[in-house]
């Protein structure tokens, strides 16, 4: 989160959840549960807000005055995949690519210019490392992110440690943080969807099911 707007965080509508995806029982793995949680939301998008940002990343804020929206789409191909684009104004640069691993999930963040080409900074994210919960999982960073964060000479960007939570038809919230004091918190108002803005840049190549 500290690099320019574009490098940064960035279901078809009548998709109604992941239809292979374990429903929401007691017995199932976390990660499951989790992963389910958000599926109930597929088609639908959300206006969000700052919640935490300290210290700030930069000078302007790339957050500050603009509309934030998550959208939850690409949730049928393939069915251990979650895409969910997240909008900061009319830029369409950040999808978070959740994926379901053997031991857990992983989160990956899929930055695109308009022309739908991949950013540089791109596809860094973690796998999970603990079981988690239902409503919350981490991602601390992982080794290709480490190695390409220091090839572009983002170093505070090496302790990152990202995080989800959601309860369905409340709230999601998407967070970063690091060692060294940094939180940025964005949360998602769940109980009111709003139109759906239009597809991430790129969709027509990454998302199967778009």
């Amino acid at each position: 989160m500290n690099r320019p707007s574009r490098r940064l965080l960035s279901c078809l509508p009548l998709v109604a959840a992941l239809p292979v995806l374990p429903a929401l029982a007691g017995d199932a793995a976390p990660a499951d549960r989790f992963m389910a949680a958000v599926a109930t939301h597929c088609g639908q998008a959300f206006a969000g807000r700052v919640v935490r940002n300290v210290p700030a990343s930069t000078t302007p804020d790339p957050f500050e005055g603009k509309a934030l929206v998550m959208h939850v789409r690409g949730c049928d191909a393939p069915a251990s995949e979650l895409r969910v684009p997240f909008h900061v104004g009319g830029d369409r640069s950040r999808t978070w690519v959740l994926t379901r691993q053997r031991d857990g999930l992983r989160l990956k963040h899929d930055h695109r210019h308009e022309d739908g080409t991949p950013d540089v900074v791109t596809h860094y994210g973690g796998d999970t490392v603990a079981a988690g919960t239902a409503v919350r999982q981490q991602f601390p960073v992982d080794v290709a992110s480490v190695a390409m964060f220091s090839a572009e000479g983002m170093a505070a960007s090496l302790q990152n440690t990202w995080a989800m939570e959601i309860e369905p038809g409340h709230r999601f919230l998407y967070e970063l943080s690091r060692p060294d004091g940094r939180l940025f918190q964005v949360e998602f108002d769940l109980s009111r969807p709003i139109t759906p803005p239009p597809p991430p840049w790129g969709s027509d190549t990454t998302e199967k099911g778009a």
